[in-house]
């Protein structure tokens, strides 16, 4: 293996932090890359890394010569960029990222449209609600929403309007009554998202005012989609989506509840990086979203407790 390679070898390294987690996004063993980093050494005269009990950091020489490597690895990727953009036509494996409820609800039903649009596409499709690293982790593109967009080098394209609806399933209502005003929620059963104080701070507008009201109840779930099938199953009220719910309050297995209440609405975007040389793949896949998904003109009629 040249230099060069070696030294592709060792940026990614130090980017991951561990020569195994180095080795398992190249598709090498972790000896062999062990090896090139040895050779790497040998040549240079200096050790390059450090070895710990969680993985390796770069000594002061390595680091110098990492930022060397880097600069390398940067141009290398233009220029594969630059290579694959040449006939234009979108073509190898997409990596996606997308929040959990929005990539079954909306994406995964879109994809055979978009596949059999760009037949020389492959998707890897990931659903999480955490916080995706769009240029450590590797992927094209994410689907999340506006507020998870913190990296000032990612850009974003807005795709959906996104707004939020109370709801419970028609039993938990027979159960436990129709809440009539957002002061009545204290009394119920409110299912919250685990661990995020933000999202389960439910808030309502009255008289030019905000209402505060911390959800709670004794249900928790760990994304969107967990609390979306604990209401299905009666468990208690959520605050959901509507694109997630709208089904559902259609065919009457959900019901409105509070139908004037108005939260801060949010946007659903696809976050992707800001290179100059957009893979076709990636802007094909961009460019389908911002079609498919645009918002509805005419809401649907849904049904509200309490009413036929």
């Amino acid at each position: 293996m040249d230099l060069s390679a070696q030294m592709l070898i060792f940026a990614t390294v130090v980017e991951r932090g561990s020569i195994s987690a180095a080795a398992r996004s190249m598709g090498q063993t972790p000896s062999a890359v062990s090896k090139q980093i040895s050779l790497l050494e040998d040549h240079a005269h200096f050790r390059l890394l450090n070895r710990t009990r969680t993985g390796v950091l770069p000594t002061p020489e390595g680091q110098e010569f990492y930022l060397k490597c880097q600069a390398m690895a940067e141009k290398f990727k233009d220029a594969e960029a630059h290579i694959s953009n040449l006939d234009d036509v979108p073509r190898g494996k997409l990596r996606i990222a997308s929040t959990v409820a929005f990539g079954k609800s909306q994406l995964i039903p879109a994809l055979p449209v978009f596949l059999e649009m760009n037949p020389e596409i492959e998707v890897s499709l990931e659903l999480t609600d955490r916080e995706i690293d769009l240029q450590t982790e590797g992927f094209d593109a994410a689907v999340s929403f506006a507020e998870q967009h913190k990296n000032p080098d990612v850009v974003v394209r807005r795709i959906m309007h996104s707004h939020r609806v109370l709801c419970a399933a028609p039993h938990y209502i027979e159960r436990r009554g129709t809440p009539t005003s957002f002061a009545d929620l204290s009394e119920h059963n409110c299912l919250r998202i685990a661990g995020n104080s933000r999202r389960n701070a439910w808030s309502d507008v009255e008289a030019g005012e905000a209402q505060p009201f911390d959800a709670d109840g004794d249900f928790e779930g760990n994304s969107t989609d967990v609390i979306f099938h604990a209401a299905l199953a009666g468990i208690g009220i959520a605050r959901l989506p509507s694109y997630l719910v709208d089904a559902k309050l259609q065919s009457g297995e959900l019901l409105r509840i509070l139908p004037g209440y108005a939260p801060a609405s949010t946007d659903i975007v696809v976050q992707f990086a800001g290179r100059r040389n957009l893979p076709p793949k990636t802007r094909a896949f961009i460019d389908f979203l911002v079609s498919e998904f645009r918002p509805d003109t005419a809401p649907p009629v849904q049904k509200v407790a309490g009413h036929p």
